[in-house]
C-alpha cells in the first residue's frame, strides 16, 4: 500500500482576461480616490493600424524606379479650392498643432526651425502664436479652437493658413486641458487666465452649433484675411464620413482627420482609450466622403493620429490622403522618453527625474504634470533648458528627412515618379480587420471582407 503523502499543486498565477492587473489597478485607484486618470500621449491599446498593410512593389507587371537616378517628386500643395495663396510644401509631412503651454517656448522654436529647413509647415496649437514660432517658421498654420485662448486677429493675418479645430483624435467630443502647474505667468497672460489654475477648454465652439454656423465663421475668417489664407477644418475621427462632408459643404479648403491614435498633452484616459475610431478606418471614410462629393483633389485631405514613419506616410497617401500631420512622433524625436538629454553639448542622465515621477524611459506619459524629464512638455524654467532649440531643430529635421527618404524609396519601388501617385492598388492587408476597415484586399486574395458580395 502506497503511504506517500498527497501533494497539491500551487494555483497558477494566471490573470483573468476581464480583470487583469491593469483593470484591478484602475478599480482600486478609482475606489481610493474617486477621480478619473488624466494623462498625456495617445492610446496604449493595440488597434488596427498601417502596420497591418503592406505594399506590392514593382517586378514584371510593374517596373520599379532606380532610386539613385530617377526622380520622385514630393511637392505638396494645400488649399487650392478658394484661397488666393495656397500653401506649397516640399514634402507631404507636416507638424501637427501642439500648443505653447503644452510645449515649452524652446520646443516651439525647434519645430519652426526644423519645418523651415525641410520646407514644410508647423501649427500653433491652442493658446495663441509665440514670437519664437512665428519667427522661426516659414509656413505657420494658426489654429482657431473652441477655447479662443490667445486668439488674435492680427496674428491670424500673420499666419499662412488657418485651422478651425472641431475636435482631436485623442479626445473627440471633449475640450482641451492644461493643468495649473503648466500655467506660468507667460502662458497665463497669453490665455488671459489666472496663473497656476487648471485650464479646461470648451468642447465646442461658442458661436456656432452646426455646419451652417461653421460656414458663416469660415466666411468671416476669409474676409478677415482677404481670402488669401487656406482654411483647414480639423475633426476628431468618429462619424468621419458625415463630418468630412459637412466640412466641405461649409467651405473648407482642406480637411484634417485625426484618428484615435492621436496624442494629447492632457485628457481623461477614458477618452484616449475608448472614444473615436482608428486612423486606418477614418482615412477610408474621409476619402469616400470626398469622392462621393466629387471633391477629391479639389479639397485636400490631411491625416493624423499615430503616423510614425515613412511607410506610414506612404500608406496614408496610397489610401487617398494628400499629406499627414505628426505630433507624438515629433515629441519622441525631440527626446521624449529618452534616457538622456543634451545640454551644453553633453549628454546628461534623466533617470532621476523619471524616478521622481514614478515612471521610466519608454513608459512615461506624464506630459500633463509639467515635469518632463527631458524638457519637452514643461513650462519649468529649469527643466525647459534641457531642450535647446538648436538641438531640437536638428533632431526633428533628421526625423522628417528620414521619413521623406523612406517615403520616396517605397514610391520608387512601386514605380511612382511622384509620391502622390501611390494608390490603393499598391496595397494589400495582412488582417481581416485591416482589410475591412481600409477596404483593401487581404494579401494573396481579391477578397475585401464586408464587400465583394460577402
Amino acid at each position: 500500500m502506497d503511504t506517500k503523502p498527497v501533494t497539491f499543486k500551487r494555483p497558477s498565477l494566471e490573470q483573468s482576461a476581464g480583470f487583469d492587473r491593469t483593470v484591478i489597478d484602475y478599480i482600486q485607484n478609482a475606489a481610493a480616490h474617486g477621480l478619473y486618470e488624466i494623462r498625456g500621449l495617445g492610446a496604449k491599446r493595440k488597434l488596427p493600424h498601417f502596420d497591418d498593410l503592406v505594399f506590392l512593389a514593382g517586378s514584371l507587371s510593374r517596373y520599379p524606379l532606380e532610386g539613385y537616378r530617377e526622380k520622385c517628386v514630393t511637392k505638396t500643395v494645400l488649399g487650392t479650392r478658394f484661397a488666393k495663396k495656397p500653401i506649397e510644401l516640399d514634402i507631404p509631412i507636416t507638424i501637427a498643432g501642439m500648443s505653447f503651454g503644452a510645449l515649452s517656448a524652446n520646443v516651439k522654436e525647434s519645430l519652426g526651425r526644423a519645418a523651415t529647413e525641410m520646407g514644410t509647415s508647423t501649427t500653433t496649437g491652442d493658446g495663441g502664436m509665440t514670437q519664437e514660432e512665428r519667427g522661426s517658421s516659414k509656413t505657420l498654420v494658426y489654429q482657431c479652437l473652441p477655447s479662443r485662448y490667445g486668439f488674435n486677429p492680427d496674428d491670424l493675418r500673420r499666419a499662412d493658413a488657418i485651422e478651425v479645430v472641431i475636435g482631436q483624435g485623442a479626445k473627440p467630443g471633449g475640450g482641451g486641458m492644461l493643468l495649473g502647474q503648466k500655467v506660468n505667468p507667460r502662458v497665463a497672460k497669453m490665455r488671459t487666465l489666472p496663473q497656476g489654475v487648471d485650464q479646461r477648454s470648451a468642447c465646442r465652439h461658442p458661436d456656432w452649433t452646426g455646419p451652417d454656423d461653421l460656414a458663416i465663421k469660415i466666411q468671416e475668417l476669409r474676409e478677415l484675411t482677404d481670402w488669401e489664407k487656406p482654411i483647414y477644418v480639423k475633426v476628431g475621427a468618429t462619424r468621419t464620413f458625415n463630418d468630412v462632408k459637412l466640412a466641405v459643404h461649409s467651405g473648407a479648403d482642406v480637411v484634417v482627420v485625426d484618428g484615435m491614435q492621436g496624442g494629447t498633452a492632457a485628457t481623461q484616459t477614458c477618452f484616449i482609450e475608448h472614444v473615436g475610431i482608428p486612423t486606418l478606418a477614418a482615412v477610408r471614410q474621409a476619402v469616400d466622403a470626398l469622392e462621393d462629393l466629387n471633391m477629391k483633389g479639389k479639397v485636400q485631405l490631411i491625416v493624423s493620429g499615430g503616423i510614425r514613419s515613412g511607410p506610414d506616410v506612404a500608406k496614408a497617401l496610397a489610401m487617398g490622403a494628400d499629406a499627414v500631420a505628426i505630433g507624438q512622433g515629433i515629441l519622441i524625436a525631440l527626446g521624449c522618453n529618452a534616457e538622456t538629454y543634451i545640454q551644453n553639448g553633453e549628454h546628461h542622465s534623466a533617470i532621476e527625474s523619471y524616478d521622481a515621477l514614478g515612471t521610466a524611459p519608454g513608459f512615461c506619459h506624464h506630459c500633463h504634470t509639467g515635469k518632463c524629464p527631458v524638457g519637452v512638455t514643461t513650462q519649468d524654467a529649469i527643466l525647459e533648458q534641457r531642450l535647446q532649440p538648436d538641438v531640437g531643430a536638428r533632431r526633428v529635421k533628421n526625423y522628417l528627412q528620414t521619413m521623406n527618404m523612406e517615403l520616396t524609396t517605397i514610391a520608387r519601388a512601386c514605380g511612382k515618379q511622384n509620391v502622390h501617385h501611390l494608390e490603393r492598388e499598391d496595397l494589400v492587408a495582412l488582417t481581416l480587420e485591416a482589410a475591412a476597415m481600409a477596404r483593401i484586399p487581404l494579401a494573396g486574395t481579391s477578397w475585401i471582407p464586408g464587400h465583394n458580395g460577402f
